[in-house]
């Protein structure tokens, strides 16, 4: 575990597990972190800011100014330093005001400055981490690109024995250490990012969609953004925003949008994802008023969409990537071998309506990637967050091994 020249910011909130981070600090200053130390006031009565300003060798922050002199610390400038931000423990408390956004101590605030990756280990009792509030803000958090360390199960300071217990320092150091390695290391340094749905107008108040609600393609874009990568996402219409400051979101309505978008866009980038549910036909001529109900048949002449993907694998470069995505009903590793050859694309990501967790709208994939080389690898049902990773780790393999 290198981490030499990584600065990091220790959250400490109120849980009991408190204790434990004391050795989480230890460990990352031993393997050479830069480590600064905020403490909500609850904290304190569980971990005395003595002991973390000792382990951490610098003063630790509890409060927006020393009351003694006035001096401020600037929430804005902490979140500026930090190369990682580690909340640990993560009381159930602490979660519910990150998902909401308040900010009534410094560390809260830090956290809402921060433009680094943000981890949160969380602790509390097992019916607190199974509430469905609980879960709804972890969701929440996940979506946003907060990288949560599951607890553990065992005995819980209530006597219970179950889900709750803060992971082990020695797992959140090394989940921290291979997080920013992957930072400092990608091999990306721009990338391209299709998301969401397009809309195809029939007339002034009705189009052609379907039911893509742009998390895949969102939770790509973050976890690129992480890793340092500046990031171009080109999105249909969603009711998602993203929150990372490295991503240039560029939004568009209807398929020739995202094409010229896409096309305009993918010559200044080392690899191309296209996550969108573009259309594939889009009306002859859309109606310039709304179309009146009556009693008769209405025939809708369609014609097809531009094709992106192979529009993009015609003028890709040696030193370009380009990852495309399948949705399938049937023969769908077939026809996802047939797309990845026909458009020319290194890698195309599977998944199927036949699996449940794996289409639109939901919060979860389950996808196998195809590459051109003839490799084949299936993952099972995870958190999109989860599978942005898998897909960006062996993206970065496939541009890795041909550059090399």
């Amino acid at each position: 575990m290198d981490l030499n020249g990584q600065h990091i910011i220790i959250g400490v909130t109120g849980g009991i597990a408190a204790y434990k981070t004391a050795t989480l600090v230890r460990t990352l200053v031993k393997n050479g972190a830069e480590v600064r130390v905020l403490m909500t006031p609850a904290a304190k009565h569980l971990i005395t800011p003595l002991t973390m300003a000792t382990l951490s060798k610098h003063p630790v922050l509890t409060e927006f100014y020393n009351p003694e002199n006035g001096e401020w610390n600037s929430h804005v400038r902490l979140g500026l330093w930090a190369d990682l931000f580690i909340i640990a423990p993560a009381t159930a408390n602490t979660l519910a005001k990150m998902a909401a956004g308040i900010a009534d101590n410094l560390l809260l605030t830090a956290y809402l400055s921060a433009r680094c990756p943000v981890m949160a280990a969380p602790a509390m009792d097992m019916d607190m981490w199974q509430h469905p509030a609980t879960q709804d803000n972890l969701q929440i958090l996940r979506q946003r690109g907060v990288h949560i360390i599951e607890p553990t199960a065992g005995e819980l300071a209530s006597g219970l024995d179950g889900k709750g217990r803060m992971e082990e320092p020695e797992c959140i150091a090394d989940a921290a250490a291979q997080l920013l390695v992957k930072k400092k290391s990608s091999p990306i340094k721009r990338a391209l990012v299709t998301a969401g749905p397009t809309y195809e107008a029939i007339d002034p108040v009705r189009y052609i969609g379907n039911h893509s609600s742009g998390k895949m393609g969102y939770a790509l874009a973050e976890a690129l953004a992480q890793r340092g990568v500046r990031v171009t996402l080109i999105s249909g219409p969603t009711a998602l925003t993203p929150v990372h400051a490295g991503i240039e979101r560029l939004c568009v309505t209807g398929a020739q949008e995202m094409y010229e978008a896409t096309l305009r866009c993918f010559p200044d980038t080392d690899a191309a994802i296209l996550c969108a549910a573009v259309a594939d036909y889009t009306p002859v001529a859309p109606a310039t008023k709304k179309i009146k109900h009556t009693p008769e048949t209405l025939l809708l002449e369609l014609k097809p969409t531009i094709d992106i993907a192979a529009a993009l694998g015609r003028q890709k470069r040696d030193n370009q990537r380009l990852v495309g995505f399948a949705l399938e009903t049937d023969n769908e590793t077939t026809n996802a071998q047939q797309k990845l050859q026909a458009k020319n694309l290194d890698l195309i990501v599977l998944n199927s309506l036949n699996d449940e967790g794996a289409g639109f709208g939901t919060d979860t994939n389950k996808i196998t990637i195809l590459d051109s080389r003839g490799g084949q690898y299936e993952y099972p049902l995870q958190s999109k967050q989860a599978v942005a990773e898998i897909i960006i780790d062996t993206l970065e393999k496939n541009l890795t091994h041909v550059t090399s």
